[in-house]
């Protein structure tokens, strides 16, 4: 078929020249939010005591967890503590023997 006489249309331009690219801002991380209690954990022998301060207004749950060094003695978990404004929580707990390792794990109380 032959093409048809008379002016041609204008090009289609491709599709991904038929928007400028979407601007995209620079997105902020959101400013930390302060939060938590800050601990100091003491091991003597098999005995651990730690000290948490919460120096915020939300109130965080603190939990201590004790693994013992031997293949036999029982690691423990502490039950949830409620460390409200301003206050400062005592967690204890101990192994049969020696200890191997502490953490503490923190919860935001709603």
């Amino acid at each position: 078929m032959a093409p048809l006489p008379g002016p041609r249309p204008p090009a289609r331009p491709p599709p991904s020249a038929a928007r400028p690219p979407a601007r995209v801002r620079a997105a902020t991380p959101p400013a930390p939010t302060r939060s938590g209690a800050s601990c100091r954990t003491a091991v003597r022998g098999s005995h651990v005591v730690t000290y948490c301060h919460n120096p915020y207004v939300d109130t965080d749950r603190v939990r201590l967890h004790i693994e013992c060094d031997r293949w036999w003695d029982i690691d423990t978990d502490s039950a949830p503590v409620d460390a409200g404004a301003a206050m400062t929580v005592r967690l204890s707990g101990r192994c049969w023997k020696e200890v191997r390792s502490v953490w503490i794990s923190h919860q935001k109380v709603r």
